[in-house]
């Protein structure tokens, strides 16, 4: 853990979650338009609003409410100008999104010390399938936090059950998302998938329980609004979506890590030894929390030595 703590400072993944954040941003907002356009074909837009309440218990409020209100700008504008949305918006979030999910699995490589290797036409067309898989993702999280009540409820069904069931199933969506990108994602032999799990599921509680934790406190502890006026939704946004990409990139530093505790290959494929797996982290074995403290004592030890001698010659120049 040490290890992790002093490589997520060391790589600087702050600033590659501020880029992440910054395409995402640029992505969200045209993506609204197509949004409204196909949902507008299968059920009422003007009821978005009440539906996207249900998000405000793992998202947060003023990311719901940002959402909504551009949402609704949409759907009362003209029918016809809903396609020209459809069309623009699509364009322009597909080209963010995917400059953003080119600048995470930049994050990735920096995590597990790897530098690109992919040819760009390979990471062009993966980052546009993880983009996808994206906002499949979002939409299975969503569906199960809205949309499977409501349909229970309009079936005649209790959604009892699944009110109770709904966070472990958020929980195991996430963590299988986790895992799939820190396997695919670095541009190296990919891991066995043991070795990406634990920081998966550390992820997933971590995003689930920060997500929440965020929104109790702008519901009743503090408001952006006061501080920031009409900006206080987007900064809301903005936050919480630089929070989750660093989630994701400090679950790759957990699992690197981890990878790198073990002289054991952890990569796929037959055993290699050392120098010849294809990933930086299990090409090496990380230096243990107790040689640290020995290589410390012995720093320590080298610095007393030469201090003594610098005393000692000192002495001698004033003796003579």
């Amino acid at each position: 853990m040490w290890r992790t703590w002093r490589e997520i400072g060391a790589d600087r993944l702050t600033v590659v979650a501020g880029s992440v954040t910054y395409y995402t941003l640029l992505a969200i907002f045209p993506a609204l338009g197509a949004f409204v356009s196909l949902y507008g074909l299968v059920a009422d837009v003007q009821a978005v609003e009440d539906q996207l309440i249900q998000l405000s218990t793992i998202f947060p409020p003023e990311a719901v409410g940002l959402l909504g209100e551009q949402m609704m700008r949409l759907a009362t504008g003209r029918p016809e100008g809903l396609s020209v949305a459809f069309a623009a918006g699509l364009l322009v979030s597909i080209w963010s999104a995917n400059a953003g999910m080119k600048s995470l699995f930049d994050g990735l490589n920096i995590a597990y010390d790897e530098t690109e290797k992919r040819n760009y036409l390979v990471r062009t067309l993966l980052t546009y399938g993880f983009t996808a898989a994206l906002i499949g993702f979002l939409a299975l999280v969503s569906a199960i936090l809205v949309a499977a009540p409501l349909a229970l409820e309009a079936a005649g069904m209790g959604s009892g059950v699944l009110v109770g069931l709904r966070w472990p199933l958020v929980f195991l969506v996430a963590t299988a998302a986790f895992t799939i990108a820190y396997r695919y994602g670095p541009s190296r032999a990919r891991a066995r998938w043991r070795w990406v799990t634990v920081g998966s599921a550390v992820a997933a509680a971590a995003w689930m329980g920060g997500s929440a934790g965020f929104s109790f406190f702008l519901n009743n502890v503090a408001s952006l609004d006061a501080t920031y006026g009409s900006l206080g939704a987007v900064i809301g946004f903005m936050l919480w979506i630089w929070f989750s990409v660093m989630v994701v990139l400090m679950g790759a530093e957990l699992n690197s890590e981890i990878e790198h505790q073990t002289a054991h290959d952890s990569t796929t494929g037959p055993p290699l030894p050392m120098g010849e797996r294809g990933a930086a982290m299990a090409d090496s074995v990380g230096l243990p929390f107790g040689g640290v403290r020995r290589g410390l004592r012995q720093l320590w030890a080298a610095g007393r030595r030469q201090a003594e001698n610098l005393v000692r010659q000192t002495k001698g120049r004033f003796g003579r």
